[in-house]
């Protein structure tokens, strides 16, 4: 009598590492994308606190601001991202619009903040 060998056929390993490749595939794009999100967080993280401390600034001078727009910088954990800011009136006469727009380097938006100022 013949005894059948036990283990596994070439068939059955390849299947099973075609498997596992696809498994480590999915995996290293779900570590990619995870990686994007992060970069995403905190670039839009930073130009929050940009859009944050100009607004602050403007509440603390006390000051109306007046209608037109306005360009600049601002320097965030060694990031330059790109500030516009355009104040516009609004129906009541005390208070103001003041739409924010940040850009990164690349001059892609990151962040659109819009406030309404009152006169002090």
């Amino acid at each position: 009598m013949r005894r059948r060998a036990r283990g596994f056929t070439l068939v059955e390993v390849l299947v099973a590492v075609a498997i596992v490749a696809i498994a480590l595939a999915a995996g290293s794009r779900a570590a990619g994308t995870l990686l994007d999100n992060s970069q995403r967080l905190s670039d839009v993280t930073f130009a929050q606190w940009c859009a944050d401390n100009r607004l602050v600034d403007m509440k603390l001078a006390k000051q109306f601001p007046d209608i037109g727009e306005n360009s600049f910088d601002c320097e965030e954990m060694g990031q330059v991202y790109k500030v516009t800011m355009t104040v516009r009136a609004s129906f009541n006469p005390n208070f103001r619009v003041v739409d924010t727009g940040v850009q990164d380097s690349r001059g892609q938006p990151l962040l659109h903040l819009s406030v309404i100022l009152p006169r002090y």
